[in-house]
Order: structure tokens, then C-alpha cells, then sequence
């Protein structure tokens, strides 16, 4: 990272409201938060299930502290509990955000940034930091139709958002929608975009299609509600694409494996469908297949999306979330004009008459994506938060440190 405006280290903390194990929306915040305790910054973590995965063990070993924010309550708690009413019951929730508050209370950091998995979910975390009298920032991976806040929850999440010193989102669908679902215009707000896990010159040799077949990736969380994957084995249980030439690896890890596995062996999909797991080097899945497919009900801006258009593959995608900001019907790849079976077939069925066309159209996607995605997200991410500390002290005079 390069040198920042503010001469001394700062004091940075990060909250992550994602509640898996982990997943592609924790990268942004977590690669950031490395980045800050590298350039010297005191940087601390909190998260709901903390794990030993690789990013969070590297920030340990950069000197940041990552705190569970989802303890587990201790017997004695638990036996309370049954002499207790509700209200005053302890409970893993209520010992997280105490924790958080003391954790919050003694490091007193220059900024916090909120970084949720949804639009929502991360907007009680985001409320204390206001109520503590902190500057912060929200960034929000993914913004679903169905999940308006209500009532009260509606109140807080608007306070929340405008008290936010930016409201960071990964797409302008996502950001657009918070605004109307919220009925409030939200002027700190911008996009950022996700770290991505191939070279930004990355574009890949053509595959070789050894077996005459085409390969398609679906590179996703496997989470139905979200990603959509029974909408695509559904697609493909047709007589018409089980007699062509057309293989499909379902890349990923997630709560619905089985449920997957099932409905590939429910459907007879065995000899067209495989999974492929989690795979670290992405290039590895762009060097032998030939496009991606994502039937996504709901989504920020995939950064499955970013990785196979600089690796020179084009997309057959629904317009979930904002993938249509970056993926362009008919140029760079094909998108079904809904989130339904019948639009998913009509798209594929426009991309397999123009197979043909399909390296040309990964070599344009690559083109295109580069001349929008930056070459390096998390230093501007990591910028923006020095930069928020920067009008905070501006703001408060000479003398404040």
C-alpha cells in the first residue's frame, strides 16, 4: 500500500456480520484489513463464527485480532437462564455486542467499517458504533427484493445509513434499491468493487475441447435461495440439452451440497453435472472450460463474474443484483430476462446457437472488464477509509489526533 495522508498509525476496526463460515463477500474487508496492518496500521476484527480460515489466520499473523462476536454461552449462563424471563435471558447475541462494546470502548478506533453480507444485517453493529459516537462505514455485498426492513428495523436502518460516513455497495443495483426500499437518498453513497483471484492481465488460452464437448462452469456458493442451482439442473434435465455436446461443473462449498447431489441424482444428470469443489486457483477452472453460468436469484456484483471476463470467457447469466453493470447481452455474454426456468433456457439457447462465437466473445469480455474494474480494489478501499479519518480530523480542528 502506498503511504497515506496521516502521519502516525491509525486506529481501524472491522466488523464482519456474515454468519458462514466464510464466503466471497468477506474478501473485501478482510483483504483490506491486511492490507492497513501492513502498512502499519493497528487494525482489529470482529466476526460472527470465527474459523481458522487462511484470511483470518493471515490477519492474526499481521498482528490483527479477529473477535467472535457469536460466543458460546457458558453453562452457568444457561441454567440462569431457566430462573430468567426472556428479556433477561443471556443469550450468544446478547454477550456478542457487550463484547463488541468493551472491545469497541477500550480500542476507541479513528473508523470503523461495517461490512454485511446482505443490506441489513450488519445495521445493529453499524447502530452501536453511532450510538458510541463512532465514524463509520457500511458496506453492504448483496441487496435481495424480499428483505425490507419493517416498522422499527426500518427506522434504525435509515438513522444507520445516514449517519454513515459512506455507505459502500458493489453494485448501483444494490445501492439503488436500499435507497427506495429505505425511501431515503443516501449521498455518501458509492460502489466499490470485490478483490478478484486471477491477474488483471489474466486473459487464458481458449480451452481445447478434447471430447468435442463445451464446458460450462457455475462458480457459487452452493446456497439454492441465493445462487439458483436448481433452476439450472432443471434447464439441463431437457431431452435437447441432455442430447448435446454440454458438460457442467458446479463449483463451490455450501449448506445445500447434498440437497445438490441429490437433485443431480434425482434428475439423471451424472453424466452432465459434476461438482467441483472449492477451487483456490481460479485459472485452474478457466484453463478447461469454456464459460460461465450463473442462475443467481440474488446477488451484489459476482465476482465469479469479474474473474472469467479478465480470464477471456464469456458469461450466460440471469440480471440478478448487477450483474447487467458489468456483463453485456449479446457482446460479452447472454443474459436470461428473468429469474425463471423458461428465460435461463432462452439464454442458453441463444448461447448455444453462437457457440461459435464464444471465444471472441471472451476475448471482448476480457477488453471490456479491464477498461472498467480497478486494478487493485483493495488499496482504494483502504484509501477511502484514510480518507474518512482525514475530514473526521479536518472537521474537528487543528490539535486533534
Amino acid at each position: 500500500m502506498k503511504s497515506s495522508s496521516t502521519a502516525s498509525p491509525l486506529r481501524i476496526a472491522f466488523i464482519s456480520s456474515c454468519d458462514g463460515d466464510w464466503g466471497g463477500s468477506e474478501e473485501l474487508w478482510a483483504g483490506t484489513a491486511l492490507a492497513l496492518a501492513q502498512a502499519g496500521h493497528h487494525v482489529q476484527g470482529f466476526k460472527t463464527n470465527v474459523t481458522s480460515h487462511p484470511r483470518l489466520q493471515a490477519l492474526r499473523a499481521a498482528g490483527c485480532p479477529v473477535t467472535e462476536l457469536a460466543p458460546a454461552v457458558p453453562v452457568r449462563y444457561r441454567i440462569a437462564n431457566r430462573l430468567l424471563p426472556v428479556s433477561r435471558q443471556f443469550t450468544s447475541q446478547k454477550m456478542g455486542f457487550d463484547l463488541l462494546r468493551q472491545h469497541l470502548r477500550a480500542f476507541r478506533p479513528d473508523v470503523v467499517l461495517v461490512s454485511q453480507g446482505s443490506n441489513y444485517d450488519g445495521c445493529a453493529f453499524a447502530n452501536l458504533c453511532r450510538q458510541e459516537g463512532l465514524a463509520y462505514a457500511l458496506l453492504s455485498q448483496k441487496a435481495p427484493h424480499s428483505t425490507a426492513p419493517h416498522a422499527h428495523e426500518r427506522t434504525v436502518a435509515q438513522q444507520v445509513f445516514q449517519a454513515a460516513r459512506r455507505a459502500f455497495f458493489v453494485s448501483r443495483h444494490n445501492l439503488e434499491l436500499t435507497q427506495l426500499q429505505l425511501g431515503v437518498a443516501l449521498p455518501a453513497a458509492e460502489v466499490v468493487w470485490n478483490p478478484y483471484n486471477v491477474a488483471f492481465q489474466g486473459e487464458l488460452p481458449w480451452p481445447a475441447a478434447t471430447d468435442g464437448a463445451l464446458r460450462l462452469a457455475c462458480v457459487a456458493r452452493l446456497f439454492l435461495s441465493d445462487k439458483g442451482q436448481d433452476i439450472l439442473l432443471q434447464v439441463l434435465a431437457q431431452d435437447k440439452w441432455r442430447q448435446r455436446k454440454l458438460h457442467l461443473t458446479l463449483y463451490g462449498a455450501g449448506p445445500d451440497e447434498e440437497i445438490i447431489r441429490g437433485m443431480i441424482s434425482f434428475l439423471g444428470l451424472e453424466n452432465t453435472v459434476c461438482l467441483g469443489g472449492h477451487v483456490a486457483d481460479v485459472a485452474q477452472v478457466w484453463s478447461t472450460h469454456h464459460a460461465l453460468i450463473l442462475p443467481s436469484r440474488y446477488e451484489g456484483l459476482p465476482l465469479a463474474l469479474v474473474e472469467a471476463m479478465l480470464s477471456g470467457r464469456p458469461t450466460i447469466a440471469s440480471d440478478a443484483g448487477g450483474i447487467i453493470e458489468l456483463l453485456v447481452d449479446n457482446e460479452t455474454g447472454f443474459v436470461a430476462s428473468g429469474i425463471t426456468f423458461l428465460a435461463l433456457d432462452e439464454a442458453l439457447e441463444r448461447s448455444w446457437a453462437k457457440r461459435a462465437s464464444w471465444a471472441q466473445m471472451g476475448a471482448e469480455a476480457a477488453r471490456q472488464a479491464r477498461a472498467v474494474v480497478p486494478a487493485d480494489t483493495l488499496e482504494l478501499l483502504a484509501h477511502k477509509l484514510l480518507q474518512i479519518v482525514h475530514e473526521e480530523r479536518a472537521a474537528a480542528g487543528p490539535g486533534v489526533a
